[in-house]
């Protein structure tokens, strides 16, 4: 199951059924689960855990350091979950010490080729990243985004859960979940909420319509922050899908894009 061109250091666990591809460097402290496939020219460094079902393509750079001036060879970490596609070229770092030490990924992820995922990040699960996103350091991606081609994320954003970012965005500010994001000039922007995806993962069409008008009370009305936030915890009663809006709400520290 490992090619003979594989270089494996002695300290890394591999479960018995791991599939390795030749010219493939594992380094110490990793940890892969079974049912994993590992490419060809992929670099694996530790301390690094990697769990069931992976696959990882090409010339992918998982575990290596964090690009951060600040890292003095701390002991940091990359974990990653089940069932996630690395596709050719992506890069995986570590954490800092600065941060929590790890970047965490979650599970049933596609990360297309040339993803670059920084340190300190926190990825939630069944997340789509299209060719040539890249996130820098302490970005947090709740679970069920979808991230176009070319999109980059700046340092501490939070992207929220269901959202779709289109290709070409560069995100300053938090996203809120739901939101539909679309590339400008000079900035990405909210221009509405995400309905096809929310369809397509089962909301209601009048959960959809909730949504929607709490999206006109936040961006359309002209209010006050405070006070759009007061009408919409009011909408939770009725609709629940709205109070994850409301909590990403409250505890956003970036402030959420315009």
């Amino acid at each position: 199951m490992i090619d003979e061109r594989a270089v494996i250091h002695p300290s890394a666990k591999i479960a018995s059924d791991v599939q390795i591809g030749p010219w493939t460097l594992i380094g110490p402290d990793v940890e892969i689960d079974s049912g994993c496939w590992i490419g060809p020219h992929v670099v694996i460094n530790g301390p690094t855990r990697i769990g069931k079902n992976n696959k990882i393509y090409q010339f992918a750079s998982v575990g290596e350091a964090p690009q951060d001036k600040r890292y003095q060879n701390e002991e940091t970490r990359l974990e990653i979950g089940d069932h996630n596609t690395i596709r050719e070229y992506c890069t995986l770092n570590r954490g800092t010490v600065q941060g929590a030490s790890v970047t965490r990924i979650g599970s049933y992820n596609l990360l297309m080729a040339n993803v670059h995922i920084a340190h300190d990040c926190v990825i939630g699960d069944r997340i789509v990243f299209a060719n040539n996103t890249a996130l820098a350091g302490h970005v947090i991606v709740k679970s069920y985004a979808i991230l176009s081609g070319f999109t980059a994320i700046h340092q501490y954003c939070q992207i929220g859960e269901y959202s779709f970012i289109s290709g070409g965005s560069l995100v300053t500010k938090d996203v809120p979940p739901y939101f539909l994001v679309t590339a400008g000039e000079r900035r990405a922007s909210a221009t509405g909420i995400n309905s096809e995806g929310l369809r397509r993962n089962g909301f209601s069409a009048e959960a959809i319509t909730a949504l929607q008008r709490a999206f006109r009370i936040l961006y359309r009305k002209g209010l006050p922050l405070k006070e759009a936030m007061s009408q919409l915890q009011e909408m939770t009663a009725t609709y629940p899908e709205v109070q994850l809006l409301v909590d990403f709400l409250f505890q956003s520290k970036r402030g959420i894009i315009a």
